[in-house]
């Protein structure tokens, strides 16, 4: 792989195929020895469920052969006959034909899932072509478990794509990548098929398919679709496609990657040597199995065939189910035209580049983020001790450009657990063109129905989700099935943990709740009502580690953008912004009067004097919109409607 900051290496073209034969190396005449010079004696974890065991290696083996070893293994692998083995390291599924070797004074997770393919008998390593790697060397990579946009669902199994953010891939020197991805067998092959690139989520460079691996090593990988032209040919210089091919296709007609472990495992080199002498019957042994394994396909689908009539109701029925559950999160066409439309208003929060989460152009030149997203960053009076930067257009990944720097932070309130409130507002520097802010579309909560949230979750590109709202009485119903589905112990999650998210959304009734899938980067996105128009600024959730290690939240949650924006008059008028406040007033949204109206009560519910001396000692403004402001709050009867005009 070549990024932007490696050249490309100076030995590239030794491991390309020479046409000269004495360039070519002899090949190893023990590699089984020499892997086991590398197979150093360790030990490692591994819990499932509640229990923790210890197990020591000192031989060369896949991990689920490892894990064989075990009675109580075997035990609880024969109670869960035909579902899938999913081992969890680092919070990152490995295959179970993972190599052993590299599990080094670790814990593992073990779980259960049910499978795409029904298990069956493994394959011999005889039934397999032989053939040698190149390389003993491990290449050690991570891919997102979502793929990009039209190549979003890249994992068979559907419960693996949905209980883990990432997992992680192993390869040797001198593979291709997708020689490492379809040895590895969790991916669909439909993404073969396509022209897909592995986009590195540090760098922002695409390695091809056909690219060797070498250079991948701890990289993290989100599969993304190139276009739709066919996949180009393979790099010269990398292991024999036909073989590896050929042995992915006899393994997932034999029960699936698991087997195929049997082939990767190094300790099959010895079998190697003896098949190479032995070609023919290698290859007698291939179509033995190859026969055998087509006529075992054959009787399967007589069975299945006779098993649709009996699942078709069923399905009709789900289905009918689903499409109910479904459309209260549909969206009008023109709402759907109004919200691309008012996404442009919508950037991403940056710290000295880095993203940190999401905000909006309110009105003029200001940005409405989470406070939570600056504070570590600035003072209290509002300067900013690192670089802060916001981009409107980072909507693909070409269109990483058009930074606009803050100049300071002009409001800011973190008091999530006294008053409620999470909002700084961002004074950006002065640029000729912005888009318009979200102020003139402010419109009123609905505490049921669909929204709509835009933003850049996981500091990707922007991206609209639309979900359903969870009305106040329905939020327990939501923790409970939370719970319901993490009975078993979720490292320090316990039902107390949820018992504490009931008793604090019922402590805080004026947030709107819903569910989501925008967590961590999303923060400061604003949330859209039916008919398009800005009622929340989307802020948080309550998140806890699934059992898998992967995030999971039980709830999420949004401030009513009413009281933000009450919130910032009335620390405008305190700190005496009169410049922040002039521009808020010169912004002309229908809402403005319930606005202040707002102000007013909480003014006098809460007693604000600092508020009340301010308007008291400015009558000598010269701007008259700020002139009707203050009247309108000094006026002690019943107040007017007030004419900014």
């Amino acid at each position: 792989m070549t990024s932007r900051n490696n050249p490309p290496r100076d030995n590239f073209k030794e491991s390309t195929h020479s046409q000269d034969k004495e360039n070519i190396p002899p090949p190893d005449p023990n590699p089984a020895a020499k892997d086991e010079e590398l197979h150093l004696t360790h030990s490692f974890e591994w819990s499932y469920r509640k229990n923790i065991y210890t197990h020591t290696c000192n031989q060369a083996q896949t991990i689920k052969d490892c894990l064989k070893k075990s009675p109580k293994f075997k035990a609880a692998a024969e109670k869960q006959d035909g579902k899938e083995l999913v081992i969890v390291r680092s919070g990152k599924a490995i295959a179970s034909h993972f190599p052993c070797r590299v599990i080094k004074n670790e814990r593992l997770t073990l779980k259960f899932v049910k499978a795409v393919e029904k298990p069956k008998k493994p394959v011999s390593s005889s039934g397999y072509p032989c053939k040698k790697r190149q390389s003993n060397k491990l290449v050690i990579f991570h891919v997102i478990a979502r793929g990009g946009k039209n190549v979003v669902r890249i994992l068979k199994n559907p419960d693996l794509r949905k209980d883990m953010q990432e997992i992680t891939v192993y390869a040797y020197e001198g593979e291709k990548v997708k020689q490492a991805l379809r040895r590895d067998g969790r991916f669909l092959n439909t993404m073969f098929k396509k022209n897909c690139v592995l986009f590195n989520m540090r760098t922002e460079v695409n390695t091809e398919m056909c690219n060797l691996v070498d250079d991948l090593k701890n990289e993290t990988f989100k599969i993304k679709l190139l276009d739709k032209s066919d996949p180009p040919e393979s790099q010269p210089g990398s292991l024999d496609d036909a073989y590896v091919l050929q042995s992915e296709s006899l393994a997932g007609r034999s029960g699936g990657y698991e087997e195929l472990s049997q082939q990767t495992n190094t300790v099959e080199s010895e079998t190697d040597n003896v098949a190479e002498k032995k070609p023919n019957l290698c290859g007698n042994i291939y179509l033995k199995q190859m026969q055998n394994c087509l006529s075992s396909e054959f009787k399967d689908s007589i069975k299945s065939s006779k098993k649709q009539a009996h699942d078709l109701n069923f399905a009709q029925n789900l289905l009918r189910l689903e499409f109910g559950s479904n459309a209260q999160s549909c969206r009008e066409v023109k709402t759907m035209r109004k919200l691309m439309e008012l996404s442009h208003s919508v950037c991403q929060v940056r710290i000295n580049g880095k993203p940190q989460g999401s905000g909006f152009l309110v009105f003029s030149r200001f940005v409405l983020t989470n406070a939570h997203v600056i504070k570590d960053f600035c003072n209290d009076n509002g300067r900013l001790n690192e670089r802060v930067t916001v981009t409107f257009s980072y909507e693909s990944l070409e269109q990483n450009d058009g930074l606009i720097d803050v100049e300071e932070v002009s409001g800011y309130d973190y008091s999530p657990d006294v008053s409620g409130t999470d909002w700084a507002l961002l004074k950006l520097s002065d640029v000729q063109i912005l888009p318009g802010g979200l102020l003139t579309h402010c419109g009123f909560i609905r505490h049921s129905g669909g929204i709509s949230i835009v933003g850049h979750p996981d500091g990707a590109t922007k991206k609209i989700e639309s979900c359903l709202v969870v009305s106040s009485e329905n939020r327990n119903q939501v923790v409970e099935r939370h719970y319901s589905n993490n009975k078993e112990p979720v490292q320090f999650v316990t039902r107390r943990f949820f018992e504490k998210v009931a008793v604090d959304l019922k402590q805080r009734k004026h947030l709107l709740t819903y569910e989501s899938c925008l967590y961590f980067g999303s923060s400061g996105s604003p949330v859209f009502n039916e008919d398009g128009d800005v009622v929340a600024m989307h802020s948080g959730g309550y998140a806890y580690p699934g059992v898998m290690g992967q995030n999971q939240s039980v709830i999420e949650f949004g401030y009513p953008f009413s009281d933000i924006i009450e919130h910032i008059i009335i620390q405008m008028v305190e700190r005496e912004k009169f410049d922040v406040l002039k521009e808020y007033l010169s912004c002309k949204c229908a809402r403005q009067q319930d606005f202040l109206v707002g102000v007013k009560k909480l003014i006098e519910s809460r007693n604000l004097t600092r508020f009340k001396n301010v308007v008291n000692s400015s009558v000598a403004v010269d701007d008259e919109s700020l002139k009707a402001f203050f009247e309108f709050f000094s006026r002690r009867e019943q107040p007017e409607p007030m004419d900014i005009n």
